[in-house]
């Protein structure tokens, strides 16, 4: 999707989302894989910030993202994060930016018949991607998605 050797030309996008995640995985991180997986897929960056002179990225100092991405397994299985896991452990991986290690989590677009992704076990709380915002889908298309995905 995008070359993590240029990190720091990129800025946040409709298909790129940095999350510093210094502190342990963040909450956040849900909306944006549902986001992503109702949108058309993208990219979720651990251990990354944006500059606030001109919002391009840059690596942090990551504690322990081998913990991120057992954590990030652990519970991306679970219903009561997430609806459904529609991630290959290829998707997920621990890569080396400018001597940092970050953790880089690609959602693809889930398919028809999966949607709405949706999170915390409620229906309702689904999001797509608009920009680098993650916006709810609004309860009518949801009910349409969840229609498109039984024909």
């Amino acid at each position: 999707m995008f070359d993590l050797e240029k990190l720091q030309q990129y800025k946040e996008t409709n298909r790129i989302e940095a999350k510093q995640a210094v502190g342990g995985l963040p909450r956040s991180i849900w909306e944006t894989y549902s986001a992503f997986a109702n949108s058309d897929g993208g990219v979720i960056l651990l251990g990354v910030a944006e500059r606030k002179k001109d919002k391009t990225l840059y690596p942090v100092e990551l504690p322990d993202p081998w913990r991120l991405v057992a954590q990030f397994w652990e519970l991306v299985g679970d219903p009561r994060i997430v609806s459904k896991n529609i991630l290959q452990k290829s998707d997920v991986t621990v890569e080396c930016v400018e001597g940092k290690e970050i953790v880089v989590i690609c959602v693809p677009k889930a398919d028809k018949k999966d949607k709405p992704i949706y999170i915390g076990g409620n229906a309702d709380m689904a999001y797509y991607r608009r920009g680098e915002s993650d916006i709810r889908i609004p309860k009518a298309r949801i009910e349409k998605m969840r229609k498109e995905a039984q024909e």
